[in-house]
């Protein structure tokens, strides 16, 4: 699942200090067995392996991993969702010691962590194996070339999610683009029904994901030429998807309101919006945060993604997580093997999705028949796998990130913020936004073309 960073990582930067990192073993001869464990170990003879992780149903699939293996045991710890793992991490890697041998790490976020040689490349130890059980876009996530930096699990193929009550009231069918998403919005408020979605500014890969469905291309990067980066933020697709939600938002069309918050959810129950616009973890997040329980029980379905041209539609992502080896690992050829095979089994990928603990992106899963043509109950039966969310995992081409997502983020929120105020326009955001992170790479080194 997608947890929104809360600051900015300490990475002071990385063209600096990315010589800590690489292969160096000198602590990894030395490391001790890690005892510290969540788990139960099963062979207490075999190495071990310290994984940091959060998934919810992290202690099944380790148990699983440790059950089917008798040369190597995980030894698992929760060192924090999202943003405070990273923080831990950050500072593991510049005091040289502390990281764990394997992490589960937003795709989004893996750049950062591989410019400072903080993570290995897994293709001199069978990453490449792996390959065939993912599709093009979740494997150029984690990859950089021929190059492969974390194992996918689960990703974030977006979709609309609506309220069955509000557009049958209405009489609004699931718009194809974002033209009739507009019309549909301008419809349901002028009848007197509820804001038709929110622009909330503490979800910016949300944003940005539109932007690149738009045809955006935040940036261009490459391992292998580290110093150099484009940065393209105050293109026309960045300034009109701005423009479009700041005037949704200020004519009242769509709400303001942060999301993953208490209010937010409570307006989710309430039927204060109509849409959500998300991803396919978003059911499991939504029943766990009591959504679909209660009143608004069967309320709920999902339709494809609008699209801004709907004669050339485009599959975007949001979320979802891997596993990469640091660099820092005690046994490398052992910790690439964790990663490419903890929650990779059958038991625990189950496990997994019908708990709508994870969207997998193993192909095995999202061919089988039983993920398929499962009947979600959220969405009040509906085969939501077959009809929407695999058809768009599979079409979805990959996204490039930066060195400094974070940071992005940060920036894109504050102009998201602006734009809500009624300060600023949201092409005249765009352009402060570029100027904004193109700054801040050249002060870290970066040349920015």
């Amino acid at each position: 699942m997608r947890k929104i960073p809360a600051a900015v990582l300490g990475l002071t930067l990385v063209l600096a200090t990315s010589a800590c990192g690489g292969d160096d073993k000198s602590d990894a001869g030395t490391a001790a067995k890690p005892t510290n464990c969540t788990n139960k170990i099963v062979n207490e003879a075999a190495p071990r392996v310290l994984v940091w992780a959060w998934y919810p149903n992290m202690a099944k699939v380790v148990d699983n991993f440790n059950q089917q293996h008798t040369d190597v045991q995980v030894c698992w710890t929760n060192a924090g969702q999202g943003q405070p793992e990273y923080e831990k991490f950050q500072t593991a890697i510049s005091a040289r010691k502390g990281a764990p041998d394997v992490i589960m790490l937003e795709a989004d976020q893996l750049v950062g962590f591989e410019i400072q040689d903080a993570l290995v490349d897994l293709a001199p130890y069978g990453a490449g194996d792996v390959k065939k059980n993912f599709s093009d876009g979740a494997w150029k996530d984690v990859s950089q070339g021929n190059a492969v930096y974390a194992i996918p699990v689960d990703g974030g193929p977006m979709a609309l999610i609506y309220r069955t009550d509000v557009f049958d009231k209405y009489g609004i069918k699931p718009p194809k683009t974002w033209s009739e998403y507009a019309d549909a919005a301008a419809r349901v408020k002028a009848a007197g029904g509820p804001v038709f979605g929110d622009f909330g500014s503490n979800v910016p890969a949300v944003t940005t994901a539109l932007m690149i469905q738009k045809g955006a291309q935040p940036f261009v990067y490459d391992l292998a030429d580290k110093q150099k980066i484009t940065i393209k933020l105050d293109d026309q697709a960045t300034k009109d998807v701005l423009t479009y939600w700041g005037d949704l938002a200020a004519k009242g069309l769509v709400g303001k309101e942060d999301q993953f918050t208490t209010d937010y959810i409570a307006g989710m129950v309430g039927g204060k919006y109509a849409t959500y616009v998300s991803a396919a973890w978003a059911p499991g997040y939504l029943t766990g945060s009591g959504v679909g329980a209660g009143k608004d029980k069967g309320k709920f379905a999902v339709a494809p993604l609008p699209q801004w041209d709907a004669a050339n539609p485009v599959s975007v992502n949001w979320g979802g997580s891997a596993f990469a080896v640091t660099s820092q690992a005690a046994d490398k050829a052992l910790s690439a093997k964790v990663a490419m095979g903890i929650y990779a089994d059958e038991a625990s990928l189950t496990d997994g999705w019908k708990t709508q603990t994870i969207f997998p992106l193993n192909q095995g899963v999202l061919k089988s028949d039983e993920f398929v043509n499962a009947k979600v109950g959220f969405f009040n039966g509906q085969t939501a796998n077959k009809d929407i969310y695999i058809p768009a995992e599979n079409a979805y081409k990959g996204a490039v990130y930066s060195p400094f997502t974070v940071f992005y983020y940060a920036q894109l929120q504050a102009q998201i913020v602006k734009i809500l105020g009624g300060k600023t326009t949201g092409a005249q955001a765009a352009t402060d936004l570029h100027n904004q992170v193109v700054e801040y790479a050249k002060t870290q080194g970066f040349t920015v073309s």
